[in-house]
Parts: structure tokens; C-alpha cells; sequence
């Protein structure tokens, strides 16, 4: 993978009490998302994006999350400790990636004692789709959890819930009742290995690319959750897993 950045020494912010942003009415929102194997930074003002940088690996890139947090800031001519929130995308997910992106915002709220966002992955995953569709359209996000699980949802145009967040194994009547009377749109590292069981009706409907979270939506929610003030406690906060972390015990070598 090829750096489109400059790496910074032991993944340290450099924090300054200088600030630029004096316009205090107009939020500055720094947004992470790396929910899967990509990594995303966003930063919005006033609800418009200012920078972005998306990364996508064949293995976790979320190690340049904090490189890419430092250049989005300082590409738009700001510092840290200018920005007034700090939003990230709560899973479901990766549970490495989730754990590595909120620790990070967590690690920055209590640095520059800024509030705390979080933002569904599954939600801002369908911003992304859901204004290239007619609005009685239904949109459901998968991603992929192994096997034929996924984790997804069901909603509609104006991202309300018609099923909630959940870890689901696909088989050929999930989402049947629905798909009888109104089309829904399947996208997501998880919605390719389940075409094959869903294919049979015709109200089910398969993006031929694939969509990958981004920060950029997940900051054009969270200017709404800043709005309502909706902030997370920071210390008690926890990624959302939907499901507990699974490990492997590694076989004994057998000794001859």
C-alpha cells in the first residue's frame, strides 16, 4: 500500500494551545471511521466537508488512522485543538478496527477535553447509497461477519429503522416479508456472498461495487448529533460490537 502522507512518530498528535477557529457558532467536527479494513478521516465545518482521506488495504490500514487525523486537520488549515468534537463510528464492525478508531477518539476527547460522537456504521453507510434512489425505497448495509452471518440493518430513505441493528445469518427467508412488497437495496463487504440465497426475488437488488464506510458521512450525522448536544460519556464509552469477540485456541504442537 502506498502512503499518501507523511508518518509521525509513535502515533503522537502534536497539541498546541494556539487556535485558529474563533468562530465559535460554526462546530468544527473531526470524524474517524476504520469499522472494517479501511481507515477514513473526515473534517467538517458548519455541516460542509473541508478534507477527507480514505485508505483501503487488503489487510487493516488502520494504522495510519493517526496520520491521516493529523494531515486532514492541518490540510485545512487548522490545528487539534481547534476542532469542538471529536465523532466516530461506534461498529458494528471489525472488532479490532472499532477498538483502535474509538480509542483513538476517546484518547483525543480527553487530550483536548473536546466531546465525544458516535455514530452507527450501518447508518452512515447507507447516506452514502440512499440519495441515488426513489424514495419508497428500503436499504439494507451488510457487513461481512464470517460465514453467512452479517451484521446489518433495514432503512428507509430518510434513514429510519424498519429492522434493527443486528448480527443476522443469511439464508433464503431473511428479509422475505419485506422483499414480497418493496424493493430493498443489499451493499456492503457482506452483501456478495449473500446474492446467491436472496436472488430469487425480484424486489432485491444487488450494487455491482462495493460501498466501504466512510468518515465523510459519519460527520454529516454527527453535525446533527452536535446540534442536539447527543454527546457520549467518554470514559464509560464502548465500541459497538453486537457480538462478543471470538478467539481461536491454537493447537499444541505435538512434540515427536
Amino acid at each position: 500500500m502506498s502512503c499518501i502522507c507523511k508518518q509521525i512518530n509513535s502515533q503522537s498528535f502534536k497539541l498546541s494551545n494556539f487556535s485558529h477557529n474563533t468562530n465559535k457558532n460554526v462546530p468544527l467536527l473531526l470524524s474517524i471511521d476504520t469499522s472494517t479494513r479501511g481507515c477514513s478521516v473526515a473534517l467538517h465545518q458548519n455541516g460542509q466537508l473541508l478534507t477527507s482521506y480514505d485508505l483501503l488495504a487488503e489487510k487493516s490500514s488502520s494504522g495510519m488512522l493517526t496520520t491521516l487525523i493529523q494531515n486532514a486537520v492541518e490540510h485545512a488549515g487548522f490545528m487539534l485543538p481547534d476542532v469542538d468534537a471529536i465523532a466516530v463510528a461506534k461498529g458494528p464492525g471489525s472488532y479490532t478496527g472499532l477498538r483502535i478508531a474509538v480509542s483513538t477518539a476517546k484518547g483525543l476527547c480527553f487530550a483536548l477535553d473536546k466531546p465525544l460522537l458516535a455514530v452507527n456504521t450501518l447508518e452512515a453507510l447507507t447516506l452514502q447509497i440512499s440519495g441515488f434512489f426513489d424514495e419508497d425505497t428500503l436499504f439494507c448495509p451488510m457487513l461481512d461477519a464470517r460465514r453467512m452471518e452479517v451484521y446489518c440493518a433495514v432503512f428507509d430513505y430518510a434513514l429510519n429503522y424498519i429492522e434493527p441493528t443486528q448480527a443476522k445469518i443469511m439464508d433464503g427467508e431473511s428479509f422475505a416479508e419485506l422483499l414480497r412488497r418493496q424493493k430493498i437495496v443489499f451493499f456492503g463487504d457482506g452483501a456478495a456472498k449473500c446474492q446467491p440465497v436472496m436472488e430469487a426475488y425480484g424486489n432485491a437488488f444487488f450494487l455491482p461495487v462495493e460501498v466501504h464506510p466512510s468518515a465523510k458521512t459519519v460527520g454529516q450525522l454527527a453535525v446533527g448529533l452536535f446540534e442536539k448536544q447527543q454527546f457520549e460519556d467518554v470514559e464509560t464509552f464502548e465500541p459497538y460490537y453486537l457480538k462478543e469477540f471470538m478467539t481461536t485456541v491454537p493447537k499444541k504442537t505435538r512434540l515427536v
